[in-house]
């Protein structure tokens, strides 16, 4: 059953994005999973979630810095697309690039992040999280570079290294209810409920959600549409050749490049032709020929 915006958690894409652009909601999500303090953070909502006017392209990530300048990209993940691994690099090229202004030093790049919270194990090790940063294979050195990849995953077990909180928080990322809540101690979380809780109220996000619900609906009921229409003709093809093989079998061994051409030949109206051709042609040659 689908559920209403109200009943949406965390995870979804779209009241997480929506949610981070607020900046309070932001500071709070990046304490919570870096277990450090941040002063201030500034959402850059340019490249947080887009709806363009013609409904062309949606993005779901949130890009933020905090007032030391570091760069953070956070989103949600509920498909298992085996990617993320590249999907981060791509991540990380992408706030490097926009960082650095021509003519600038690569000594000006500021620390980054790429954030994934998943809820699946994206290597299943059954870690609540886990962090990558560029290392020496021979001698276990830091590179130095600035840049963390940190994967989180809601269905962790294994939680003896990782703070309570970030557990509580990524349990809260499937269960943002106020039944799990009630049973928390952590302020963070608790205020992090309280501004979710107000966002669901708001009459045009709702609509947004809805409009945004309903083009992906569409988008996904044109896709299955398309490939059912694609399998039809591509059954239609392939019944077509069949038909034209069949005929031309009777006048003798198919040479292979008329073969070849058959099954190369992916126009409809074209095979039917053939299929017509080769019932009158009389021999394979005078298929050809006129082919």
């Amino acid at each position: 059953m689908k559920k209403t915006f109200q009943q949406l958690n965390l995870s979804n894409a779209f009241l997480f994005a929506a949610a981070l652009e607020d900046s309070e909601i932001c500071r709070l999500v990046l304490e919570i999973i870096l277990g450090k303090r941040l002063s201030k953070v500034k959402v850059h909502a340019e490249q947080s979630i887009l709806v363009s006017s013609d409904f062309r392209s949606i993005r779901l990530d949130i890009y933020a810095s905090d007032e030391m300048q570091v760069s953070y990209d956070v989103e949600a993940q509920n498909d298992d697309r085996k990617n993320l691994a590249k999907r981060s690099r791509y991540h990380q090229a992408e706030m490097d690039v926009s960082s650095l202004k021509p003519g600038d030093d690569f000594n000006d790049l500021k620390p980054s992040y790429v954030i994934f919270i998943c809820t699946f194990d994206p290597f299943e090790k059954g870690l609540y999280r886990y962090t990558f940063e560029e290392r020496c294979l021979e001698c276990d050195m830091g590179l130095g570079d600035g840049t963390r990849k940190i994967f989180l995953n809601t269905r962790g077990r294994e939680d003896g290294n990782v703070p309570k909180e970030l557990v509580h928080f990524l349990k809260y990322m499937e269960q943002s209810t106020d039944e799990y809540v009630s049973d928390l101690t952590e302020e963070s979380i608790i205020k992090l409920h309280e501004k979710v809780t107000e966002l669901k109220t708001w009459r045009r996000l709702e609509a947004r959600y809805m409009t945004v619900e309903e083009w992906v609906n569409d988008r996904v009921s044109m896709s299955i549409e398309k490939a059912q229409q694609e399998a039809r003709q591509e059954a239609q093809q392939e019944a077509t050749q069949e038909a034209v093989f069949e005929l031309l079998e009777e006048y003798g061994t198919i040479p292979e490049h008329v073969r070849e051409a058959v099954l190369a030949q992916r126009d409809l109206k074209v095979l039917k032709r053939w299929h017509k051709l080769a019932a009158r042609a009389g021999s394979i040659e005078q298929f050809e020929k006129e082919m």
